[in-house]
């Protein structure tokens, strides 16, 4: 794996390629001026750890994925007759509540969270998909979902983030501070260290982060039944993947003919990084970089160069 990665594997940005198999044992490999300890921007790859933090608030009866959002936030701005008025929470972390269009208040460090929450909601009241029926992937979604969860806690989300680090010991020096503090991007907007994703990834995979019905739904094939209207995988890989709660279920295919059940999960970042979790191998791994906007390929183009060697280093008894 070393000899390939030395390469540079195609990237044009220095990385770290991080693996652990079950019995804990690790290979990590760092191209260029990069380590376990760099900080990157996470882009997408905070989709999992946002989902991780809002069904732990399910798990502790504050939330339900049976939500709607009009019952926490006031002057929800979507009527009873709009097509998406039934979206739960469970559409929203699955990014299948009907919402298509981000605003780009989203990506202002001087907006607002709840007005731009609400802004966004405004924009796709008059969408015509019912939630559950079509899946858009979208920033919009998990706006939408922090703030419910803001609501229902009375906490901002930066206090949410801060109460899950004491509770776990995870993330210690991660922020959600894209574009700013004040105007989290719920679904791209951290920054963190590779070490802290592993940690993160080995908790999860160790089942101490959820209760197994959060865990079942977080890694349930949410999509099966919807429409993919939009999906990167698609667009840029052509293969088709599904969608869990803030996870993807791969699948190397133009169809879905993969099993969710056991597959590889994973949750990709537009600038290269890729945090995976191959169940069926059972190891995961990271591959840390930040490259510009929409090179998520390349990362996990990284993790396919070494994947055989990768999968027969995790099975290897010695």
């Amino acid at each position: 794996m070393a000899a390939i990665l030395s390469t540079g594997a195609s990237s044009e940005v220095p990385f770290t390629y991080s693996i652990e198999r079950s019995d804990g044992r690790k290979f990590t490999y760092s191209y260029g001026a990069s380590s376990l300890t760099t900080s990157y921007e996470s882009a997408s790859t905070s989709k999992l750890v946002t989902s991780v933090i809002l069904l732990r608030l399910v798990d502790k009866g504050i939330l339900s994925l049976t939500d709607k959002p009009q019952k926490y936030i006031p002057s929800w701005p979507v009527n009873s007759t709009d097509a998406i008025y039934n979206m739960t929470l469970a559409h929203l972390l699955s990014f299948r509540s009907g919402m298509t269009d981000e605003l780009l208040c989203l990506h202002s460090a001087s907006g607002n969270f709840e007005n731009c929450t609400k802004n966004i909601a405004s924009a796709n009241a008059s969408n015509t998909y019912a939630p559950g029926s079509v899946f858009y992937y979208s920033g919009a979604h998990m706006q939408v979902a922090g703030l419910m969860a803001q609501y229902v806690t009375g906490s901002s989300w930066q206090d949410i983030f801060a109460q899950f680090k004491s509770e776990t010991g995870l993330f210690t020096s991660a922020a959600y501070d894209l574009p700013s503090s004040s105007n989290p991007r719920l679904a791209g907007g951290m920054h963190w260290q590779a070490r802290e994703y592993l940690d993160f990834l080995r908790a999860l995979k160790a089942g101490t982060l959820l209760s197994s019905s959060s865990m079942t739904e977080l890694l349930k094939d949410q999509t099966s039944s919807s429409q993919m209207l939009y999906s990167p995988p698609k667009t840029d890989l052509n293969e088709e993947w599904h969608y869990g709660l803030g996870l993807w279920h791969e699948c190397q295919s133009t169809t879905y003919n993969c099993n969710s059940s056991s597959g590889r999960v994973s949750s990709p970042g537009a600038f290269g990084a890729y945090p995976f979790w191959d169940r069926r191998k059972n190891y995961f791994g990271i591959v840390a970089r930040q490259g510009s906007a929409g090179t998520y390929p390349k990362g996990i183009n990284i993790e396919r160069s070494v994947r055989r060697k990768a999968d027969a280093w995790a099975a290897c008894t010695f």
